[in-house]
């Protein structure tokens, strides 16, 4: 594990270019304003970016807006997944387009702050393969979580945080960030749905790759409904966080940074 928040590694390459890999399902209602608002905060801070955003198979006006929002925005870049859906698998399609040398993972209903993507940028610059944000920290913050889903959130992290012995309390939640060689690094995925976002911080943890937190904030959405069924993955949880385990323990560091 190359956890270390006080001596950021001195021997990673400069970053030039930001992907941010977007997946979205009938996010009409919200679609408009994540990107624009995106959009603007990394161009007020020069951030050279693009903004991948993968159509999950919507029905809605979803697709429709994200190619109106092109027109004018260069740096959007709208792509439909083909294939089988699921949150997992289009967060993986995004993946395999991306031409930045960074990427930053976030939810298309604006729960994510955008401010918090320019802080993740600065922080890889410092050298870190991969930045782990947390609500659950100093200067980290939840607004309207519904209460029940707060209570598993709650007992999940702390199951996981025991199991791998990490201080990392929010794992579960997909707004990360990484460079594109630990995302390289941490093929292949397996995960079709929601446990993506489990899987990609514990295979960047038990690759070795060297990782850092830092407080970030999460808000309710305000329009859509959530996609997130926590009776359809609790299975998946545990089925993604024991393969990880039993990779760090059994595989006798095959897949581990050289």
């Amino acid at each position: 594990m190359k956890y270390d928040t006080t001596n950021p590694p001195q021997d990673a390459a400069p970053l030039k270019h930001l992907s941010i890999v977007i997946p979205a399902r009938n996010e009409e209602g919200c679609i408009r304003a994540t990107i624009e608002h995106l959009d603007l905060e990394l161009s007020l801070h020069d951030i050279e970016h693009e903004l991948v955003v993968v159509d999950d198979g919507s029905t809605d006006r979803t697709w429709a807006i994200l190619q109106e929002l092109s027109e004018r925005l260069p740096a959007l870049k709208p792509i439909q997944n083909s294939g089988e859906h699921g949150f997992g698998r289009a967060i993986t399609y995004g993946l395999a387009h991306i031409t930045g040398d960074a990427v930053v993972i976030m939810m298309a209903d604006e729960s994510d702050d955008c401010r918090d993507a320019v802080a993740y940028w600065t922080i890889l610059n410092q050298g870190w393969d991969a930045v782990f944000g947390s609500r659950f920290i100093q200067g980290g913050g939840v607004i309207d979580y519904p209460w029940h889903k707060l209570i598993v959130n709650r007992m999940a992290n702390f199951f996981l945080k025991t199991l791998f012995a990490i201080p990392l309390n929010d794992t579960t939640n997909a707004f990360k960030a990484y460079r594109r060689t630990a995302i390289e690094g941490c093929r292949p995925y397996l995960s079709p749905h929601f446990n993506l976002t489990v899987e990609l911080p514990l295979k960047t943890i038990v690759r070795g790759y060297r990782w850092t937190v830092m407080p970030i904030t999460w808000r309710n959405r305000r329009f859509g409904v959530s996609k997130l069924k926590l009776k359809e993955m609790g299975s998946r949880y545990l089925f993604i966080a024991l393969y990880c385990w039993l990779e760090k323990h059994f595989s006798r560091g095959d897949y581990r940074l050289r």
